[in-house]
């Protein structure tokens, strides 16, 4: 299943393109989370220990390591085919693992050392209903340290108490001013790896799992609004939890361990 350099590449930078659809100010997000990281591991001792949740083809991941280039990163996801890209695109970024966020057993695969400085996650948590949620915030919050931070990066509506449809046109109107919508969908970034023939033995390994049920995303989104998370977060044992950057339904939400 080794893929070519030249080919993960490739399909990184057009996920990268990709992506922009789906987050506002995109590159702003990583650069907030890596911030945070990097200010809540500034006075450690020793090599900071990240989990980056959903990681994808390593985009977070990547960024990170090269603001904390000190760090040790647990890049995990359920995708085979994204994984392998991040493996060969971003090798020297993180470990990766393959897991599925919320199933039995998935934080002892991360096998990790010692308690984590800080769990990232970008536009990954959304598809969690709201039950997976609140155990993944328990499982969390026993991993972190004392003072360790969980750092959301996602999109999330507000609940009726906040004006929800001017927040998601502000959010819309960003995304029009900086061309987003001109790049090819998530549908068709899916569809064009399918006649890539060097990926289809790990397109195929995508398919089988989501025809079993192992972590198959159901592209909806069923986890609760903004107010939700941050209730569930506080019901997890984090002291405290909110966002600390918006724009439109894009947030970035912080919660102390």
């Amino acid at each position: 299943m080794g893929l070519s350099m030249a080919t993960a590449a490739r399909w990184v930078e057009r996920w990268e393109r990709q992506q922009q659809r789906y987050a506002v100010d995109r590159e702003e997000r990583f650069t907030v989370i890596a911030d945070i990281v990097e200010h809540i591991t500034a006075d450690r001792a020793g090599r900071p220990l990240v989990a980056d949740l959903g990681c994808g083809p390593g985009s977070l991941a990547a960024r990170l390591a090269q603001r904390l280039p000190d760090a040790d990163i647990v890049a995990v996801d359920m995708d085979p085919l994204l994984l392998e890209l991040a493996r060969t695109h971003h090798a020297d970024a993180a470990r990766y693992v393959d897991a599925v966020i919320g199933e039995t057993g998935w934080t002892e695969a991360l096998d990790l050392d010692r308690p984590l400085d800080a769990v990232v996650t970008t536009t990954a948590l959304h598809y969690l209903d709201t039950d997976t949620l609140r155990r993944t915030y328990r499982q969390l919050a026993a991993l972190l340290r004392p003072g360790g931070v969980l750092v959301n990066g996602d999109h999330l509506p507000q609940d009726h108490a906040g004006p929800a449809g001017l927040t998601a046109h502000v959010g819309r109107r960003r995304a029009d001013r900086q061309q987003a919508f001109a790049h090819e969908d998530w549908a068709s970034w899916w569809a064009a790896v399918a006649d890539d023939p060097e990926l289809t033995d790990l397109l195929d390994e995508r398919r089988r799992r989501t025809a079993t049920g192992a972590g198959a995303d159901t592209g909806t989104d069923c986890a609760p609004p903004l107010s939700g998370h941050l209730s569930l977060l506080r019901e997890a044992g984090f002291a405290q939890a909110g966002p600390v950057w918006q724009y439109g339904e894009s947030y970035v939400v912080v919660a102390v361990r």
